[in-house]
């Protein structure tokens, strides 16, 4: 048996593993984007729940705001505006706004909204939908 090939895959292995075991993580709150709204210096771990949290409040996934990179389709352009990612932020201010207005929530909208501060949220129009859903999900009394 030729113990060869076993050994070169062994120590392509050994390479590959210490190559991804001895790289420097990416540092904390540097992303390749442009945050507008949420705070630079913003966790990826707290990045990513705000934006799972906006694709289960609408229904939609990271393509219908972000794009495709012009050099890389296989990759995303995380920092390019969209029609889509421009309204998310109005709509971010206006939950803020609301909230702080109507129900007294001070503060870091992504604290707020990670730590379920707010009263009204996304899923509150969105339920699950591109588009708010305003049908009516209780009966409407029928007049005498």
């Amino acid at each position: 048996m030729n113990k060869k090939p076993i050994v070169m895959a062994a120590i392509g292995g050994v390479l590959l593993f210490g190559t991804y075991a001895f790289s420097p993580a990416p540092p904390q709150g540097e992303h390749e984007n442009n945050l507008k709204f949420l705070p630079k210096d913003i966790s990826h771990d707290d990045l990513m729940a705000v934006m799972h949290s906006f694709e289960a409040a609408t229904g939609m996934n990271c393509g219908d705001c972000h794009t495709h990179s012009a050099t890389d389709p296989n990759k995303m352009d995380w920092g390019a505006d969209t029609k889509h990612k421009e309204t998310t932020i109005a709509m971010m201010k206006m939950v803020q706004e609301l909230n702080k207005q109507y129900f007294a929530v001070e503060g870091d909208f992504k604290d707020n909204y990670l730590q379920s501060q707010y009263k009204v949220s996304c899923n509150s129009c969105h339920n699950g939908h591109e588009e708010p859903n305003n049908m009516v999900t209780i009966p409407i009394p029928e007049k005498r």
